[in-house]
């Protein structure tokens, strides 16, 4: 059985808030009369916790977005309480069992289904680039599902037993965080008839190209546009609105390929020259690549040796 988290102070709460989850800024009545708890959860290498209180109002405004920066998604499960939000130019309403996805890039208001009463969710954290890159399409946040759905349910499950289980063994973690990605996907993906928009379309097609070509050192942005039929300034532009840049995101399948050779070379006990791996990756210099590593992993490329997972933001996407 779980224990229950300890209660914090209202200075305290919106502290751990903030840390977990980027600025947001919580209102209550009384701050005498604040009742909260935080209950972090590691959930397969991914940020996640139980969240409640009585604050009737949580807000992330414009400022706090340009400050903070935070680029990731947010799925919020509801277990107690009612709630509201406006995020996205939607409005909605959700009570226990419903599940709503949040985009930390883009302002957000919550509510109380009533001030003073307590609520109580789990977050789920997603770095944007690692799940759009994984889906081919960016969700848009707002969106809502009733009851949870049964893909909603089951992600929930998988979270609360990723928090009373011990650590799983590297290779597991690596194939399950993809599972949550793809449940996610499940869940918020476009159920509409309509066509997609164009830009979507175009994304998607310039993602293949990458996807299919990143292996090529010879693979920059101009190489992309020219394979994808558009021009180096559309491509730019299609990745500014889905805050990333082309370069970044060659970076991120080469980096994610590459981690999962090295995973790979450590289960099976195999042995492969890491400069051999970051030209298989599709880099052409390897203190560029163990530079590039390093800052996106935390760890030298030759930490996968020892059996390091690869639970750090983004492995694994090219491992499919």
């Amino acid at each position: 059985m779980i224990p229950a988290p300890p209660h914090l102070d209202f200075e305290a709460w919106k502290d751990q808030i903030r840390k977990m989850g980027g600025r947001f800024d919580p209102q209550v009545i009384d701050p005498k009369a604040f009742a909260g708890w935080v209950r972090p959860i590691s959930v397969y290498g991914f940020v996640a916790a139980e969240v409640g209180s009585n604050t009737h109002v949580v807000e992330r405004t414009h400022r706090d977005v340009r400050v903070n920066g935070a680029d990731h998604y947010v799925v919020l499960f509801q277990l107690a309480g009612r709630s509201a939000m406006t995020h996205n130019e939607e409005a909605v309403r959700f009570g226990v069992g419903d599940v709503v996805l949040v985009d930390a890039g883009r302002p957000a208001t919550f509510f109380a289904g009533n001030a003073g009463e307590s609520w109580n969710t789990v977050a789920l954290l997603l770095p944007r680039q690692a799940l759009v890159s994984h889906l081919g399409f960016e969700p848009r946040g707002g969106l809502h599902r009733r009851n949870g759905t049964a893909v909603g349910r089951l992600l929930l499950d998988l979270i609360r037993n990723a928090g009373m289980e011990e650590v799983p063994p590297s290779r597991t973690e690596c194939y399950v965080r993809l599972a949550v990605h793809d449940l996610v996907g499940a869940l918020f993906a476009p159920s509409d008839p309509a066509p997609a928009r164009h830009s979507d379309k175009l994304f998607m097609r310039v993602r293949g190209v990458i996807k299919d070509g990143f292996v090529d050192p010879g693979l920059d942005p101009s190489a992309v546009a020219t394979r994808a039929g558009i021009s180096l300034r559309y491509l730019q532009k299609l990745f500014t609105e889905r805050g990333s840049t082309c370069s970044e995101f060659i970076y991120s399948f080469r980096l994610d390929y590459a981690a999962h050779l090295l995973q790979r070379q450590s289960t099976l006990g195999a042995s492969q020259a890491l400069r051999e791996i970051a030209y298989a990756s599709g880099f052409r210099d390897y203190s560029h690549f163990a530079r590039r590593f390093r800052q996106r992993f935390g760890h030298a490329p030759g930490a996968h040796f020892a059996g390091e997972s690869c639970h750090r933001e983004g492995a694994l996407n090219a491992c499919g």
